[in-house]
């Protein structure tokens, strides 16, 4: 009998006389990039530093394309777009100590929301590992501590030997569903030594399938068979899978309403007779989804945004489909089914039988009224108008990335994303400076549609020195900034809850002089040409910005 560890491949006469002979002048950092050259990689990001220099200089060597960004976070932002719209693990090159802790926040949304990015970090010379105060430049006591409560999985390397294997075992843990961010942390002198280590010709670190468990399909397919009130939450694992088809193939089936996560956007058509779209932040819908006596949900874990705050309680069985196993009734009790979201919704198709539901789309329409009568009463035509001209200015194919913004806040729940992958927002993580950087890594990832960006005058700041590496690398993204003079949510977080806010009203620059001197055209929109402004600068290849006075407001909650 032949078993699988049996069958060695063994090398041509041809590949053992490269092994033996490999070219002079290689280093470690010629490993790195040459397993990432063979696991596939074509694109990586990052910002050069001093004990990094090693994997830099070998980037010269490679077939590799390096797209730099001025600061560490964006450039970790940039990598978790790349990973979002490619499904392809981002490497993400960076040096020691402060240039590994400026990631941080970066590696936080992408952890949050599933990006695989796969973190390769410098560390001081071998000799200085393991806690003491050697003073190398850089130093810190554990390196690894400050990304271990962060990224999926942790990577040591202290010999060339080690960093093919390494950067691997990384890329698959990025890879295995729920994707995520990894780190990896090699020595600078192990980067910097010349290897005499055979060329890195093939990788193969191919993660396997979480595929559902039939017992549970059974029952999940029996409750849904079964059920009077069905619904569906889909999430962002129905993005990050692919299944939105299979999705749509299932609610037909059964005739039942689907919601979108804000992480979802795009899971399901928003036009559909059976979608109830995205509007988790409003009580007509969570008391629709708290009716279900069978809720679906998929690819989510009901988190804060998912459940209007926590106050969204179910009445009826709920089934969970999860990649993330930590996920699996973390917020409600649950019929579990640690599964990739397509694979779970395939085996549902393959075995739930046919049922109909006539009502279920007056059901859904009357939802949907009930939502736009209640914002219809608050005076918020201006805030209604921006949305509806981003949409009517972006092609339905552009990717948009959006900030922590009140305009975003806005799309999370009234943007119709009209293709799944297509609308993505730092609302894993909450952190600031999200949109450009990432919009950045989505033009390198398909320069085939223009990206659109999406940020206040604050968060804006946090990004602003990419204006140059958009310049530098001639990517397509056109930036809208919404000035407001402040952090506007939080300004109206504040004054709700204190009666005056602190801390948020912001001096800024001339935003469309600054952009100009970057060498980035920018127009000054008002709200009645936004449209056709932004129209205007996406349609431009390279490199824009849009700057649109305006103070928006919010709708109002309905979890207080």
């Amino acid at each position: 009998m032949t078993h699988d560890h049996d069958l060695v491949l063994r090398p041509t006469a041809a590949q053992t006389e490269a092994a033996l002979n490999p070219p002079a002048g290689r280093n470690g950092g010629d490993l790195v990039v040459e397993t990432l050259t063979g696991l596939g990689a074509t694109t990586v990001f990052g910002l050069p530093g001093q004990h990094a220099l090693g994997m830099f200089d070998a980037l010269r060597r490679s077939s590799l394309r390096y797209v730099g960004l001025r600061v560490e976070n964006n450039a970790g932002f940039a990598a978790d777009a790349y990973g979002r719209i490619t499904g392809e693990a981002a490497p993400l090159l960076l040096s020691t100590g402060p240039g590994a802790l400026m990631s941080l926040a970066a590696l936080q949304e992408a952890a949050s929301a599933s990006a695989p990015v796969l973190a390769i970090g410098s560390q001081i010379p071998v000799a200085g590992l393991g806690g003491g105060r050697h003073g190398y430049l850089h130093e810190l006591r554990d390196q690894q501590a400050s990304f271990r409560d962060i990224v999926k999985s942790v990577h040591t390397v202290r010999t060339q030997s080690q960093i093919p294997s390494a950067v691997a075992a990384a890329w698959e843990s990025a890879l295995t569903a729920p994707h995520g961010p990894v780190w990896v942390e090699i020595p600078q002198d192990v980067l910097l030594a010349e290897t005499r280590l055979p060329v890195v010709t093939s990788m193969d670190a191919t993660p396997e399938e979480v595929a559902p468990r039939p017992e549970l399909t059974a029952v999940a397919a029996h409750l849904l068979a079964n059920a009077e009130r069905p619904a569906v939450i889909a999430g962002g694992g129905v993005v990050r899978s692919d299944a939105s088809g299979k999705l749509l193939a299932l609610a037909e089936r059964l005739d039942i309403p689907v919601v979108t996560t804000f992480g979802g956007k795009g899971a399901f058509p928003w036009e559909h007779p059976l979608s109830l779209q995205s509007w988790l932040e409003d009580r007509h819908t969570t008391d629709f989804l708290e009716d279900a006596d069978v809720l679906l949900v998929v690819g989510s874990g009901l988190g804060e945004l998912s459940s209007n705050y926590h106050t969204f309680a179910p009445r009826g069985r709920v089934i969970q489909i999860e990649a993330d196993a930590g996920k699996l009734e973390s917020n409600h009790p649950a019929l579990g089914i640690h599964a990739d979201a397509r694979l779970a919704l395939q085996a549902l198709l393959e075995t739930v039988p046919e049922r109909r539901d006539p009502t279920a789309p007056e059901r859904v329409s009357a939802v949907l009224t009930k939502v736009r009568d209640r914002i219809a009463a608050q005076d918020l035509g201006l805030e209604q108008q921006t949305v509806a001209a981003v949409r009517a200015a972006l092609p339905d194919r552009s990717p948009s990335f959006w900030d922590m913004t009140i305009l975003a806040y806005w799309a999370w729940s009234a943007f119709d994303a009209r293709h799944p992958n297509t609308m993505h927002s730092a609302q894993g993580a909450g952190g600031l400076g999200y949109a450009f950087p990432a919009a950045l890594g989505a033009a390198a990832a398909d320069p085939s549609h223009p990206v659109l960006a999406v940020s206040g005058d604050g968060g804006a700041m946090y990004s602003i020195a990419e204006l140059a590496t958009a310049k530098q690398y001639g990517l397509d993204v056109t930036w809208l900034i919404v000035d407001d003079g402040g952090y506007g949510i939080l300004r109206e977080y504040m004054t709700d809850a204190f009666g005056e806010a602190t801390g948020t009203e912001l001096a800024r620059p001339d935003f469309v002089a600054l952009s100009e001197s970057f060498g980035v055209p920018a127009t000054l929109a008002t709200p009645e040409t936004l449209t056709t402004d932004l129209a205007k600068a996406l349609a431009t290849p390279g490199p824009s910005v849009v700057v649109l006075p305006a103070l928006l407001r919010m709708f109002e909650p309905t979890h207080l």
